[in-house]
């Protein structure tokens, strides 16, 4: 199918992987294994901290819920991304298309809400370890987890409205392999455009650097009251608990910058394609490997609950 030109789109075709005609089946291949991993990965997760009596801390509530989020997240984009590397007919319906954004940014969002909720969790447990329990209560953390969800999912519904109030004139091929904000605005026509376009990428830009600076303060307090603990083996012990975390948000906002933050200007259909894997596929895919591995407490478990039935 050619893309035309029209002035009230029914459908769009997705071109992110017609530059690498020889790679589709290995792109196939290798990300419907990263895909699978993900899943498979974030479900033992899941799993563990349900079977294992000692993981029901609001550490682990919230990273229950950050892996439901990689879930439904990875859910919203990779199948429908498979299903193209496969198929000659990559068009997709305006409806498909409004949902998919809606859903990648709620859960996507989401995903970055929860991690700055879990960094002020570490906050509150190494400089308030006393007021624990009473600050992080199940009924406030619940609330946390809901506030993360509902804040996606205002994000989501105002990014994908304002984008489909638009009118598409002109070709009708999106340059991605998703329905991605900023090549949709390149197929839009009107006067308010360009203001919509600063208005989008200032609430999406707020959002993240929000959170981002939320987390740094958590960790600025968090490092000053560790260097204040007298024992080498005290430190180690408390910033131990962080590590996991920390590593997935410098993961997690570093492609997000790559995406969001990246200079205007021309750029190929090839790298917008590879950089939008990075943060689509390969972002989802290292978070559980990384809390599996760098969080002791959690890789224990995970050995205790399943490699023990052996």
């Amino acid at each position: 199918m050619q893309g035309g030109n029209f002035s009230s789109a029914a459908e769009f075709i997705l071109i992110g992987f017609s530059t690498f005609p020889h790679l589709q089946l290995m792109f196939f291949l290798l990300f419907l294994l990263m895909y699978l991993f993900t899943l498979l990965g974030n479900l033992l997760i899941m799993a563990t901290v349900w079977r294992e009596h000692s993981l029901h801390t609001p550490m682990y509530l919230f990273l229950c819920a950050l892996s439901i989020s990689e879930i439904l997240y990875t859910f919203a984009v990779i199948p429908r991304m498979l299903a193209d590397l496969l198929s000659t007919d990559h068009s997709i319906a305006l409806r498909a298309c409004a949902s998919q954004m809606f859903f990648s940014f709620t859960f996507g969002f989401t995903h970055s809400f929860l991690l700055t909720i879990m960094g002020y969790d570490r906050y509150v447990a190494i400089c308030h370890p006393l007021r624990y329990n009473v600050l992080m209560s199940p009924r406030g953390c619940a609330c946390l987890v809901a506030w993360s969800w509902a804040g996606g999912s205002v994000i989501g519904l105002v990014v994908t409205v304002a984008i489909f109030q638009l009118t598409f004139c002109g070709s009708n091929e999106i340059h991605h392999f998703v329905c991605h904000v900023q090549a949709l605005l390149k197929l839009a026509c009107g006067e308010n455009v360009s203001i919509l376009a600063m208005g989008l990428g200032l609430v999406c830009i707020a959002a993240l650097l929000g959170c981002c600076l939320l987390i740094l303060l958590s960790y600025a307090f968090i490092v000053a009251t560790i260097l204040k603990i007298p024992s080498a083996e005290g430190r180690h012990k408390a910033f131990s608990t962080c590590v996991s975390h920390l590593t997935v948000v410098i993961e997690h906002y570093g492609f997000a910058s790559v995406i969001y933050l990246k200079p205007k200007g021309p750029q190929s259909l090839e790298i917008d394609t590879l950089m939008g894997i990075t943060y689509t596929v390969l972002t989802p895919f290292l978070s559980p490997i990384i809390f599996s591995l760098r969080n002791k407490e959690l890789k224990i478990a995970m050995k205790k609950t399943f490699l023990s039935k052996l």
